[in-house]
């Protein structure tokens, strides 16, 4: 392929999962990468910071994406409708197709220290950005801080299921269902009597 040619990201993405899993995150290259993906060293590194990027390359889209439902709710939502507003939007922007890339990333992760932690901060991103949008739309940080932790835990659950073994139902589906366990369960934590100290 010429190093002309459209859709450099997602060449390189294809050409790094490919070779994480034939010979190990640690063993390949940045070099190695952008060969199989037909461009050059310079192109990977004007697009990418470093070779675990190009697996985390939806991060910045998903932050805006999550700011974006919570600015989109009506104007007399609830607290919890503006959550799941964002939610929404966010599901929204997956495609049936992400779901083959999502477990072969997940794979990948799973057996790398250092794609572990960039997950990490990944998830831990795209809370505190969601708890920034909430807390100025709410006015109310704790509250926003509270529903941005139930909403990334639910949304990475429903995902999780979506390129798991439920890949067949819609994602929002999945996700919206994981927030009502969660806050259903929460509610019935807070609502039960307490015990004499």
């Amino acid at each position: 392929m010429g190093r002309w040619e459209p859709d450099a990201r997602g060449r390189l993405l294809q050409a790094a999962m490919d070779l994480f899993t034939e010979q190990g995150y640690d063993a390949t290259t940045a070099a190695q990468i952008a060969e199989r993906a037909g461009l050059t060293k310079t192109t990977l590194f004007r697009h990418f910071a470093d070779k675990r990027e190009i697996l985390f390359q939806g991060q910045p889209a998903l932050v805006a994406i999550a700011t974006a439902g919570v600015l989109s709710a009506a104007e007399d939502a609830s607290a919890l409708q503006v959550l799941r507003s964002a939610l929404r939007v966010l599901c929204d922007e997956h495609e049936p197709a992400q779901q083959q890339i999502g477990r072969r990333i997940d794979a990948l992760v799973a057996s790398s220290q250092e794609l572990q932690e960039r997950a990490a901060f990944k998830r831990s991103s795209i809370a505190a950005a969601l708890q920034a949008a909430l807390a100025a739309r709410l006015g109310d940080q704790r509250l926003a801080g509270a529903l941005a932790d139930l909403g990334v835990r639910a949304y990475y659950e429903g995902f999780a299921a979506w390129t798991g073994v439920r890949g067949g139902e819609a994602l929002s589906t999945l996700v919206f269902e994981e927030l009502d366990a969660l806050a259903g369960a929460l509610m019935e934590t807070f609502a039960a009597p307490r015990a004499a100290p």
